[in-house]
């Protein structure tokens, strides 16, 4: 059977332990509801950037909530993660054989989902587990990616800083020494890298990574951070009561609409200086498309923008009449008509501050 897909049974090292700090708390092919809620008795490796405020897709409060069962055990998630997550998984098993090849060191399947023999809320799902030439034990595990083309310049350089946290949590749970990380980009180009275990770097994660676990034991929500996925989450969180009204504490809000509104004006006049300073640079292109200072380029304002549909449409009505098509549409007005219950569960929330003034009463 060929390297990277064949499976194999690791041989404990110690009673109960099957890597050096790795006890199993999961069996491999768990259906997927009793996959998800094993995910929410401790922090996996996915989870630490999140935890740490620096994934971009999740935060540390939809982190937070999952893991107290406030949130759907299996919530749809985007189509562009659902998308990426298949092919990921798709291309696991290739990329694990071709890291065989390249490597000559095997890479096998494991025995399902691990936490550390002390803490048990350090989990880890490792995709793949390595032996070297001779060896019948693993000695180090391999993380597997699938990436666009537009990272290969990150990938070059090393490890991401995302995929290397997610690494060193592994190297954590399971006490080894070193791992292998092999990066697919673009589905054509096949990068590994071997990452060193940095205790220095383990100690603090496990310390933050732990910080955040009691306060989930002790129901003491993190911090709302202002990321795109805290903004995404709290627009869909709860199940909105029409018109119901929460009474808050002045000395909470009032200071927070104070800001908002210094930002907002800051805002806009950051708006307006830029919008002074790209039209002087536009005027001083005039009718040319490129603008060179000492023999460099300096910058373009070339004509291959959108196209100004309405002023197409008045100066050349003929032609745009041949070039309209109709496209398919939400009729969103009929939906709410005939529908409101369902439409309304899922419409955006928006936040609208009055122009007024707030004073504390």
């Amino acid at each position: 059977m060929h390297r990277g897909v064949r499976q194999v049974s690791i041989t404990p090292r110690r009673v109960h332990t099957v890597t050096p700090t790795g006890v199993v708390v999961a069996p491999p092919n768990l259906e997927r509801e009793q996959w998800l809620a094993a995910r929410r008795t401790g922090v996996g490796g996915s989870e630490v950037a999140a935890v740490l405020g620096m994934s971009k897709y999740t935060s540390a409060h939809e982190v937070y909530l999952d893991k107290r069962g406030e949130l759907p055990l299996d919530r749809p998630q985007s189509p562009e993660l659902a998308e990426a997550a298949f092919w990921g998984l798709a291309h696991e098993p290739t990329i694990a054989a071709e890291f065989s090849r390249r490597t000559g060191l095997d890479a096998v399947e494991g025995p399902g989902m691990l936490a550390h023999v002390e803490r048990r809320w350090m989990l880890a799902n490792v995709d793949r587990y390595v032996l070297a030439g001779g060896e019948s034990t693993p000695s180090s595990l391999l993380e597997i990616k699938t990436r666009s083309a537009y990272q290969l310049d990150e990938w070059l350089l090393g490890v991401p800083d995302g995929p290397a946290l997610q690494t060193h949590w592994y190297l954590a749970v399971t006490g080894y020494s070193h791992a292998h990380v092999a990066a697919l980009l673009g589905g054509n180009r096949l990068l590994i890298h071997r990452v060193e275990r940095d205790d220095k770097l383990v100690e603090h994660l496990v310390a933050l990574v732990g910080e955040f676990w009691q306060h989930v034991l002790d129901g003491t929500p993190p911090p709302v951070d202002g990321s795109a996925a805290t903004e995404e989450l709290l627009g869909h969180l709860y199940d909105v009561r029409t018109d119901a009204v929460t009474v808050a504490d002045p000395a909470e809000v009032l200071p927070l609409l104070e800001r908002r509104r210094e930002l907002k004006a800051r805002e806009q006049r950051t708006a307006d200086e830029l919008r002074e300073v790209d039209n002087k640079l536009k005027a001083t292109a005039g009718e040319a498309e490129v603008v060179k200072v000492q023999g460099q380029v300096a910058y373009t304002y070339r004509q291959n923008g959108p196209l100004a549909a309405k002023r197409f449409t008045a100066a050349h009505p003929d032609l745009a009449t041949d070039y309209t098509h109709r496209v398919d549409a939400l009729d969103t007005k009929r939906l709410a008509a005939e529908h409101p219950d369902e439409f309304r569960a899922h419409r955006a929330r928006r936040l609208v501050v009055p122009q007024k003034e707030h004073t504390a009463a």
